[in-house]
């Protein structure tokens, strides 16, 4: 949490706000590969429709 509360910290303070959406996708395609990664995901064919 104190990584965040950092982050966040900065990006105020700098006027970084651009940064979130950047952040975010990063973070999002992050959760996808870790979900797709076990094999015999029940997430992947769900995955592989939205492509």
């Amino acid at each position: 949490m104190d990584f965040l509360k950092d982050l966040w910290g900065f990006l105020k303070e700098r006027k970084k706000f651009w940064l979130l959406p950047i952040i975010i996708t990063m973070l999002l395609f992050g959760a996808l590969i870790i979900l797709t990664a076990g094999s015999g995901s029940a997430v992947a064919p769900f995955i592989y429709t939205l492509f």
